[in-house]
């Protein structure tokens, strides 16, 4: 899918923020473009009658089930076994993005022209997930700690403790979204599925990692998942493959043990 047209210069990183998002420094030169992205539906909904949550919770609990594995070490050959768990999940628009060598984010909105919902940070550099991506499936488990009666939603813990294909790769972190994030989803808000560079000036910041040097063009890849909330505890996020021939190449599973 073609790339909307971009401004070469909307966005300057030049400084690093703790787990490696890139910031720019405000600049005269610096060209922003109007956001407007749409508020979620979910902030205006009343919510349900406790007998459909109810009846959500029973119905998602059989398609959340098999993503717990001891120690994290997810099956490795279960693309079939969810093959029919999504469906009846409700479908989100998540968009992996960041500099190549820096860590990176996940976005999820309800659609492309909506603010995000949630937003991460991963202790994985943008380029090793997408590498990773082009050879099989990938599966991200983020698990927290349970504590007694917790009444905080599993996406909204500020923190987790981050396995990628069953070895330990550090944390993951949710954040507010920043003005640049903000643009980056103006500039995709046009594409629904694809994956591509956004073209941008680097300014005298170092590189992922502390290398120093130029970042280069942004990297994206945006698809459609699907959202199954298996519990209070457990929560899935499947990302779609778009021929539909085979299960999603990516899981990204939520865990409070």
């Amino acid at each position: 899918m073609a790339t909307p047209p971009l401004t070469p210069r909307m966005l300057t990183p030049t400084t690093q923020s703790p787990l490696g998002s890139p910031r720019s420094k405000k600049s005269t030169a610096t060209v922003m473009p109007e956001i407007t992205l749409e508020q979620p539906s979910s902030k205006n909904k009343t919510p349900g009658s406790k007998s459909t949550k109810l009846f959500r919770r029973v119905r998602s609990a059989f398609r959340s089930l098999p993503i717990m594995s001891p120690m994290c070490k997810l099956p490795m050959g279960g693309a079939r076994l969810h093959e029919n768990h999504v469906h009846g999940g409700t479908r989100v628009t998540g968009t992996l993005f960041g500099y190549r060598k820096t860590r990176v984010n996940l976005a999820v909105q309800e659609n492309p022209r909506s603010l995000p919902i949630l937003l991460l940070e991963l202790a994985i550099p943008t380029g090793k997930l997408l590498q990773d991506l082009g050879v099989g499936l990938v599966r991200i488990a983020l698990e927290c700690e349970k504590k007694p009666s917790e009444k905080t939603k599993i996406v909204d813990e500020p923190i987790w403790a981050l396995y990628c294909n069953g070895k330990k790769s550090g944390y993951g972190v949710k954040r507010e979204a920043t003005e640049e994030d903000l643009v980056v989803m103006q500039m995709l808000h046009a594409v629904s599925m694809g994956a591509g560079v956004l073209p941008v000036t680097s300014g005298g910041g170092g590189g992922g990692g502390g290398g120093g040097g130029q970042e280069g063009d942004l990297t994206y890849m945006r698809a459609h998942f699907e959202r199954v909330i298996g519990s209070r505890d457990s929560e899935t996020y499947y990302m779609m493959n778009p021929d539909g021939n085979s299960g999603p190449e990516l899981s990204i599973f939520f865990v409070r043990v």
